[in-house]
Order: C-alpha cells, then sequence, then structure tokens
C-alpha cells in the first residue's frame, strides 16, 4: 500500500509514533511510509532484507524520511532512490562530513549547497532540511541531463555524475564515441571510466588534443562503479519492500 496525500501520511506517522510510544507494535514490522505490515507481506523476502530496510528507517528517523519524501516528490525523483542514495553516501549520518568537506546526509559540498539555495531562493533554517532538499535538487538536474535515455541507464549515468562529477562522465562518454560504442550506455561508460586513469595516456594523446582528458586523470573509477552497484541494489530493494 503506498499512500499519496500528504495529509493522510501525516496522521499515519503520528499514529505509528503514537503507537511506538505506547509499545503497541514492533518495530520490525514498519515500512518506510509508515504503514503496517504483517508478517505475510514479508513472506516473499529473505529476513536479511526486511531487517535492513527497517533498521535503514530507524536510523535515518520517520519525519526525515517524510522531508525526503516530500522534497523527491516535488522534484520529480522517486523517494526510494533518494533513501538509497542517502544510505550509501552518509549511512543515514546528518552530521556526517567527509574527508572533502562534504556535509550532511546527501553530502553535498558547501559551495554547491549554497548556490543551489540561492537558485532556489529558500535560505532554510534547518540545515538538515536545506540538504534534503538541495541534494534532491541537484540529483534531479543530473537526471535532466541524461533525459533522453532509458531509464536504468539514466539513473546510472546521473549517480556516477553524482559520485564523481558530470565532467567524469562527460570524458568517458568522449572515450566511448572514441572507440565506437554506445556513449549513453552505462555498461559501455563502466569500461570506459577505467580508461580515464593516466596509464592509458597513449591513448588519451588519440583522442584529446592536449593529450589528457579534459578535466584531468580519474583514478578513483573503481569507488564509482563500486558506490553504483551499492545504490541500485539498495534501491531495487526499496522498490520490493515499499512498492
Amino acid at each position: 500500500m503506498k499512500v499519496h496525500q500528504n495529509n493522510i501520511v501525516t496522521w499515519i506517522v503520528l499514529l505509528v509514533f503514537f503507537l511506538l510510544l505506547t509499545g503497541s507494535i514492533n518495530t520490525s514490522k514498519l515500512s518506510i511510509d509508515g504503514i503496517l505490515y504483517s508478517d505475510n507481506n514479508f513472506a516473499h523476502h529473505t529476513p536479511e532484507v526486511v531487517q535492513g530496510i527497517n533498521s535503514d528507517v530507524e536510523k535515518i528517523g520517520y519525519e526525515q524520511v517524510q522531508l525526503i519524501k516530500k522534497y523527491s516528490d516535488g522534484f520529480g525523483v522517486d523517494f526510494k532512490l533518494i533513501m538509497a542514495i542517502i544510505k550509501h553516501e552518509s549511512q543515514f549520518d546528518q552530521n556526517a562530513i567527509s574527508a572533502r568537506g562534504a556535509i550532511g546526509l546527501m553530502q553535498l559540498m558547501p559551495l554547491t549547497s549554497n548556490e543551489i539555495s540561492i537558485l532556489l531562493n529558500n535560505h532554510s533554517t534547518d540545515s538538515l532540511e536545506e540538504n534534503i532538499r538541495n541534494g534532491v535538487y541537484y540529483f534531479s538536474k543530473l537526471l535532466d541531463l541524461f533525459s533522453d535515455l532509458d531509464t536504468h541507464n539514466r539513473i546510472c549515468l546521473a549517480l556516477a555524475a553524482y559520485n564523481a562529477g558530470p565532467s567524469r562522465i562527460y570524458d568517458a562518454q568522449d572515450l566511448a564515441a572514441y572507440m565506437g560504442e554506445n556513449p549513453a550506455d552505462w555498461s559501455v561508460i563502466q569500461r570506459a571510466l577505467p580508461l580515464l586513469s593516466k596509464r592509458f595516456y597513449s591513448l588519451h594523446r588519440s583522442v584529446w588534443s592536449d593529450g589528457r582528458p579534459p578535466n584531468g586523470y580519474f583514478g578513483s573509477w573503481r569507488q564509482t562503479i563500486f558506490y553504483i552497484e551499492k545504490v541500485i541494489k539498495s534501491y531495487q530493494e526499496y522498490q520490493i519492500e515499499i512498492g
């Protein structure tokens, strides 16, 4: 069951909190939408998957999940995909700070987040809400970069751009096109990303006039590919559980 009306969702969330406080329900039977499920709903899933998703909800909190859904709906992104991104960006830690300075659930760089706030003309006093809103907006724009692709390739390329930066993906697409392959196919880009590392300098000389990728060498391709695999796996699990 999936509820779209905000007022109904609000009442369900309030009911869930009341039942939690009174000890009337077991949190292992809650979905991300705040809907109660019986054990039969989970019969076709492994216990590990069910437990993992309920644990994810508990880590981030039900109010935060509703914020994610609010802005995902507003910017036209599946909120289950945003949940999967947050899981592997920050492990649902709203205070997370990366070694490079990316912050919050969505792991945005402060400069990027500030630019988006200016663009949206909306500086929230709630840093958590601002991080969610700006991160979802940014990802929605990355999806727009690949709007002419099928759903799978569009999502994978947008995820790659979110992790490595759009410029890296453009460089990989240039390489793919040079080799006569489809630059709109994620499986092709996945094979092209390693070729952006410095060891393939002779290939770069054939592709680009200055002898190197326009946006520099890229040695972290393994991390990007692994990141996408993890996010897609979590996204698929959320799709099964939440519908």
